[in-house]
């Protein structure tokens, strides 16, 4: 290797390890707020239909709504993120979801619920695509599957200390005259909208404008990421319309689908079940029960992740996570105890977490330009129609058998048959090329 390559490896290597850490943390801080004030309706669940008397179709209803509004507003969120920049779209979406999440606090009728998680669902919709998109401006193919990996740190981590903290927030009766679910939504709406303005001043849009990059480091990370765009413009869709034609993109909407079916299915009643284990009222008790499953997943994507770039095999594990989580959902209908329900939510949660950066490596290999903005969108928002079917597939199973583990085996159906599909994708970016030193521009 000449001394002109191995210095471009370097600064490469340098730029990626420097954005990781300056990036990475505060998007995770940002994807954990977002993922708590779209899950705390489940630990609201109980104290909420009481005040409200809402039945348990209703609730689900009105918590799958959410997916709704989000689908709606994915692609053209995306695109204004495209043409905009991060650093303003994604304070934009941080402020205006937070307000409408501390508004939760006036969802004292089944009406009033469904608007304001559908207007939820419309605040926070380009926010997880957009940081997909973001993280391709910032993270070449090579060094992506861990960089994604680490953001998803952020959905167990919500779940982690969301699950603690919402538990606790329970505990506080009459704060300002509020019910406790109404103190929940507040407080942990407005934090989101901090974080938001904080977004606005800390994000930055492109490499080039990284005052943490050295002019070298600069020119390496934005040859890399231009020498990809370029390959992908030409084994892929690049432009708006072509990505949403795209046979290839529908395939990855619905593999992405099967995935959010699994997660939200467990995500949303994770905390009754568990309840159901103990004195049956979901407190801090619960709360700290159900994160161990987050921890564990924590342990398991950071390794797949990390290994799946150095061997290159993203595909075939995100078929092996997949299949691990429907046996973990499976396993979690059929738990005579505590312990074995635990256990059970764990195989699901570190298989449903893991896949979900494992995937998106494969169609941000396979996008690019205007079609990475409006693709991924698309993917996601589509994908993310799991969330609004799961609850009530759920919900209509174990009315249609008469048996509360009908619903848990039908998401694990689901689940196996995303694995089927991950198997017969078939793309250039499927073949994924190990970790390999940079070469010279």
């Amino acid at each position: 290797m000449t001394t002109t390559t191995t210095s471009l490896s370097d600064a490469l290597s340098s730029a990626i390890a420097k954005s990781r850490l300056r990036l990475l943390p505060f998007l995770i801080l940002m994807y954990v707020l977002a993922f708590i004030d779209r899950a705390n309706v489940g630990y609201a669940r109980s104290f909420l239909q009481a005040d409200t008397g809402l039945g348990d179709a209703a609730f689900a209803f009105g918590a799958s709504i959410f997916f709704i509004g989000y689908a709606c507003f994915e692609v053209p969120s995306n695109l204004m993120l495209h043409r905009l920049g991060a650093r303003v779209w994604l304070c934009r979406i941080m402020v205006t979801w937070g307000l409408v999440s501390a508004a939760m606090m006036f969802a004292d009728s089944a009406t009033a619920f469904y608007v304001l998680r559908f207007l939820l669902g419309v605040a926070e919709a380009g926010f997880f695509p957009g940081i997909i998109l973001y993280l391709t401006y910032w993270f070449p193919a090579q060094s992506r599957g861990q960089a994604l990996g680490m953001f998803y740190f952020g959905l167990p981590l919500a779940l982690v200390l969301g699950g603690p903290l919402s538990g606790w927030l329970l505990e506080f009766h009459g704060v300002f005259g509020m019910s406790n679910w109404q103190f929940l939504f507040v407080v942990e709406g407005l934090l989101a909208s901090l974080v938001g303005i904080a977004a606005y001043f800390y994000l930055v849009d492109r490499p080039r404008a990284a005052r943490w990059l050295s002019e070298e480091e600069k020119g390496a990370l934005e040859g890399k990421l231009a020498e990809e765009e370029a390959r992908k413009q030409g084994q892929g869709p690049h432009g708006f319309l072509s990505a949403l034609r795209s046979g290839q993109v529908l395939k990855f909407c619905l593999v992405y689908f099967t995935v959010q079916m699994s997660v939200y299915g467990v995500v949303f009643y994770l905390p009754t079940r568990i309840a159901s284990f103990l004195d049956g009222n979901v407190g801090l008790s619960v709360g700290l029960i159900t994160a161990i499953p987050w921890l564990c997943a924590l342990v398991v994507t950071r390794l797949v992740t990390r290994y799946a770039d150095r061997s290159g095999q993203h595909r075939r594990l995100a078929v092996c996570m997949l299949a691990m989580a429907a046996a973990g959902i499976a396993a979690s209908a059929l738990s005579p105890n505590l312990t074995f329900a635990v256990i059970a939510f764990c195989f699901a949660a570190s298989g449903f977490v893991s896949v979900q950066p494992l995937f998106w490596t494969i169609p941000t290999s396979y996008l690019s330009g205007a079609a990475a903005a409006s693709g991924i969108a698309l993917i996601n928002s589509l994908g993310n129609l799991g969330g609004f079917v799961a609850p009530n597939l759920k919900t209509l199973m174990e009315t249609q058998f008469g048996d509360p583990r009908a619903g848990m085996f039908a998401l694990a159906v689901v689940a196996v048959f995303g694995a089927l599909m991950i198997c017969r994708l078939n793309t250039p970016s499927s073949k994924s090329q190990p970790l390999k030193p940079a070469r010279a521009a």
